[in-house]
């Protein structure tokens, strides 16, 4: 019979180690239960720190002290701060992030009306940005390979590192200017149709496709000189083989990971593009709350601009795990 091996602390050994991807899963669920708790504390200490009164501004200055002393007891801002924390803590766990003092409507149902348009922007910018980055840096590398076209080379370094320094605030205020208000090519404000998403869409994927299809150019130049590619190449296979199905599935994957990550400063980015072309969505929305000292909408929003980079974050660093176990190996 075997028995089992008792070390000299008298516990016994444990049958096998922890997986390490779950481990990783684990550690990374973790951090972000951390970070989101960060999140919300801040969110919470903001109204509290931001100099100015939300009731007497929302009421108005002529407001009697009498009428904004029973709007600050009706909206609880009168309790101590550990017990506004608390039910504000508790009120995330049923999805009640309070009222506007402006409007008096919950927050969460203007999140809920204005978070789609912010969400169809962004994930569009995003798609756009793929669809141009990823072309682009596989068709640089096959133009440049091996020190070719110089020219070519120089020609798309500088114009890519351009344009992902310029900030998506002033792209949008060109692209508004020249193909809306010169050209009358499409709207410059609202969300009326298709063709009210090109401007503000292009304005947020023109830089992140910039970064990514310089750094689909440098990864797809160092899988093509791999081992595995100069034995394909060497059985003659078609070019579209070579590059499609041997080369592109192993330079994308910093490709992806960097492309996630950009879709967290997408989503950041909307706040300003949004004002732009007065997009009817949450970036607008906290630009006029903070104008407007509605700190209860601002806080609510905040938090879920936070939370959203938080997520992205999370899932790209899974899927990068996933992509290729040992990263995940190495983190453990």
């Amino acid at each position: 019979m075997t028995t089992a091996t008792v070390p000299a602390g008298g516990a016994p050994a444990p049958a096998r180690h922890m997986d390490p991807r779950l481990l990783f899963a684990l550690r990374r669920g973790a951090r972000l239960l951390v970070s989101l708790w960060v999140l919300v504390t801040a969110a919470f200490l903001m109204i509290h720190l931001i100099p100015g009164d939300p009731v007497r501004a929302a009421l108005g200055m002529t407001a009697s002290p009498e009428l904004v002393a029973a709007r600050r007891a009706e909206l609880g801002l009168d309790d101590p701060l550990g017990r506004q924390y608390l039910r504000f803590v508790g009120g995330l766990f049923t999805g009640d992030l309070g009222s506007s003092t402006l409007s008096g409507q919950p927050v969460t149902r203007t999140i809920g009306d204005r978070l789609p348009a912010t969400l169809q922007l962004a994930c569009l910018a995003f798609l756009v940005a793929l669809l141009i980055a990823i072309p682009l840096g596989v068709a640089m590398a096959a133009l440049t390979r091996g020190g070719r076209r110089r020219g070519a080379e120089l020609a798309f370094t500088g114009t890519s590192v351009l344009l992902a320094a310029v900030p998506e605030f002033l792209l949008a205020v060109v692209l508004a200017y020249v193909f809306g208000v010169r050209l009358g090519w499409f709207p410059v404000a609202g969300r009326q149709g298709p063709d009210s998403y090109v401007l503000p869409v292009l304005a947020l994927a023109i830089g992140p496709a910039s970064v990514l299809a310089r750094i689909g150019r440098v990864e797809m130049l160092s899988v093509l000189s791999r081992d595995y590619v100069r034995t394909a190449r060497a059985k003659r296979l078609p070019s579209h083989t070579v590059y499609l199905r041997h080369a592109l599935p192993n330079a994308l994957t910093a490709t992806l990971t960097l492309g996630g990550l950009l879709l967290s400063a997408l989503v950041a980015g909307t706040v300003l593009v949004e004002n732009v072309f007065a997009w009817p969505g949450l970036g607008s929305t906290i630009v006029q709350s903070i104008l407007q000292q509605d700190y209860p909408l601002v806080q609510g929003i905040v938090l879920v601009y936070g939370a959203g980079v938080l997520l992205v974050n999370l899932a790209v660093d899974v899927g990068l795990a996933l992509l290729d176990p040992r990263s995940a190996i190495r983190e453990v």
